[in-house]
Parts: structure tokens; sequence; C-alpha cells
């Protein structure tokens, strides 16, 4: 396991829904420091609690959206599409200077459809402005799985994007971390189409009756990510 204090402390904005704990615990189990981020301390602080204690750890904390931001080094924004903007809205001074990580996939879970350009992580870096690194990142996980097989690798790949490629960078490594491989997908432009693969994925969990459909990259070397 990697010394906790080289790796970055990670805030995890809008936490205590579904997507949330499942990266949390994953990266709190290898070393990471977690912060869990709500709009209600209180919730905050019980996501922690529950995720500390399975994991037998005191490493994860929660805390109010805009203070878990500017605690840490990276931001995982995991609040619903309907939440989106307003969340970004009342975070902006709190991201400066930060990493933000959007995970946000515009998709209707109940009629599926790709949504329109431009991707969420597009929106989010014309509203933030230059001072906060924007990178999409794990719209495509399905949730269940990463409750799985925790401290094992996980057949997913992450299609990373962003406008900077240092920070794309960064993220990969974190997804790595999670047990995922990560691969470079290009600019926020790019972003639409990984939002829109959700789309595509719901559709296969619903006619296959699962829950669990992810996304595979083949024909690269073992070594690329």
């Amino acid at each position: 396991m990697t010394e906790q204090n080289t790796l970055p402390t990670i805030a995890i904005l809008g936490g205590t829904g579904k997507e949330g704990p499942g990266l949390a615990k994953r990266w709190a189990s290898v070393g990471y420091k977690i912060i869990i981020g709500s709009r209600q301390v209180k919730k905050a602080q019980a996501t922690a609690d529950e995720l500390n204690t399975r994991l037998g750890l005191q490493t994860v904390t929660g805390l109010e959206n805009s203070a878990a931001a500017r605690i840490a080094d990276i931001c995982v924004l995991t609040v619903v599409q309907a939440a989106h903007q307003a969340a970004l809205e009342s975070l902006r001074e709190a991201l400066q200077g930060k990493i933000l990580v959007d995970a946000t996939a515009r998709v209707d879970f109940r009629d599926p459809k790709p949504p329109a350009p431009p991707a969420a992580a597009r929106l989010a870096q014309d509203l933030l402005g230059p001072g906060v690194r924007v990178v999409a990142a794990f719209q495509n996980v399905p949730t269940r799985t990463l409750q799985q097989n925790l401290g094992q690798s996980l057949n997913i790949d992450v299609l990373v994007c962003s406008d900077d490629l240092q920070a794309a960078q960064a993220v990969m490594q974190l997804a790595q971390a999670g047990g995922m491989r990560a691969y470079y997908a290009g600019n926020l432009e790019n972003a639409i189409v990984v939002e829109g693969i959700t789309s595509l994925l719901i559709c296969i969990n619903s006619y296959y009756h699962i829950h669990t459909a992810s996304i595979a990259i083949t024909g690269l070397p073992v070594s690329s990510g």
C-alpha cells in the first residue's frame, strides 16, 4: 500500500448517493484520505461513519460540500443530473485551484437517450472558469460493481476526457488505484459521447436483466493507460 501522506486528499461532493460511497470505499481501502461532501453535514458524517465501520478505518470524514472542496486536492462530483448546475454554482469559489472530476451523465434512467451537447463537464468548465481543471470520468461505472471485490481489480474501463492532459493523467491514476483501467479519450467535447454511452448501458441492463454492464477498450498494448 502506498503511504497515505503521499496521496492526494479526495473530496466526493454529493457523496451520499449511490456512486459516491462506492468510489470512496475503493479509494479509502487503498490509503486515500476521503472527505464525503453533502449539503447536509449530518448526512455526510453518517455516510463517513458507515464507511469507516465497514472498512475498519478512521480516514473517512464528512463535511458540507464547500468545506470538503476547500480541503481536498481532487474533488469528484457525483450529484444527480438535476442538481448539477446548482451544485457547481454553489461551489465555484471553493473549487478554484482544484481538479474537479465530473461524473455526471445526463441520462434519464426511465427513458434513456444520449444527451444533447455540450457535455456536462464542458458546462462545468465554462461555469467554473480556468481556475478549475475539469475532468470527465466515471460516468459509465456500475455502482453495484464498485461495491464488489474490494482490494481486487475490476473488469471496468474508464474513459477520461479533459482539456488539461496533466489533470486527466491524475484522474487516470485515481481510477487505476480503485482497481479500474483508465484511458485518455480526448478533450471535454468528447465527454458528450461518454455520457451517451450511459444510455446504451442502461438499455443493455434492462434487456438482459442485469445491473453491471460496462465498457471495455481492446486493441491497446497491455501497458497502455
